[in-house]
């Protein structure tokens, strides 16, 4: 089924595109979306349980991403009154919630790439100059 033959009662057609932008405003940035499925596979978690599950991200970034989901009532800052300090992060029921939109997109990933052709060998066509 092509887009233009779906029917006119299909999901696609009551989507709002102003609800769509809201949401990929909340979830714009390179690790949000690794960092809400790491709280959902295991939580609460520690800062440093999330750099360990997530190398590539720097301390510096991870803190922005968590503070800027926490402010978009996504995830959750627990601190535990003592010494050292412990703090937790755990996602919202909000949060909680983007677990189906992350299990399609799984699974659309997961069809995808056995429905794409082989990438490999495929390099630049030869004559491109760059």
């Amino acid at each position: 089924m092509t887009l233009d033959s779906r029917p006119a009662d299909s999901r696609a057609s009551v989507c709002s595109i102003s609800r769509v932008e809201h949401a990929l405003g909340i979830l714009r940035g390179r690790w949000k979306l690794l960092i809400i499925h790491h709280l959902l596979v295991r939580r609460p978690r520690r800062f440093s349980d999330l750099e360990r599950a997530i190398p590539e991200v720097t301390q510096k970034m991870l803190v922005q991403q968590l503070r800027a989901l926490e402010s978009d009532g996504v995830v959750r800052r627990i601190v535990y009154d003592e010494v050292p300090p412990h703090v937790e992060y755990e996602l919202t029921s909000a949060g909680a919630e983007l677990a189906t939109a992350l299990y399609a997109l799984h699974d659309w990933a997961a069809q995808s790439r056995s429905a794409a052709p082989s990438r490999a060998g495929q390099g630049r066509p030869s004559g491109s100059g760059s």
